[in-house]
């Protein structure tokens, strides 16, 4: 991780945004880019964690979502699907988890069009023993604590709720 700053720069662009644009417009600015610098942080956090499996932090979403999945298998689509990722991109990751021996392709039995991503059992073990590595640093989420976190999650949700429908 690189040294800290002398200053918080989110506070400082706060206080220009203040001078220029008036006090009621800091808040939403303020919120977005302590956001998008959070995000920052905590996947720096991730990939340093997850660097030593070979593994950046979407190659682990889309190798968890195979992990979860009841036969450790699934088309790409629907990959792309649950990953709110664009077609290109899923195959991206599959590529990468392939080269790793992580994941191979399958033919659809039913249906020859479609293709499945399939974990193996070498990424059965890499999936646990990243896991593993997460749940030791909180998923990059500390020092917040658990009370703080429940309501980030919720804040948050107000935010996602347009993602899905319940």
């Amino acid at each position: 991780m690189p040294e800290p700053l002398p200053i918080d720069p989110i506070a400082e662009a706060g206080r220009q945004w203040e001078k220029h644009w008036g006090a009621e417009t800091v808040p939403p600015v303020a919120a977005v880019t302590s956001l998008m610098r959070a995000h920052q942080v905590v996947l720096a956090r991730l990939n340093e964690q997850l660097e030593p499996h070979g593994l950046s932090y979407a190659r682990y979403e889309a190798l968890m979502l195979l992990f979860y999945s009841r036969a450790g298998e699934l088309p790409l689509g629907k990959m792309g699907e649950r990953l709110q990722l664009h077609p290109a991109s899923v195959t991206n990751l599959v590529d990468g988890l392939e080269r790793l021996g992580l994941v191979a392709r399958t033919r659809h039995p039913s249906d020859r069009r479609t293709t499945l991503a399939r974990i193996t059992d070498e990424g059965r073990t890499v999936a646990t023993d990243a896991t593993r590595a997460l749940n030791g640093i909180r998923f990059g989420m500390e020092p917040v604590g658990d009370g703080d976190l429940v309501t980030l999650a919720d804040v948050l949700h107000h935010l996602r709720a347009a993602d899905f429908r319940l």
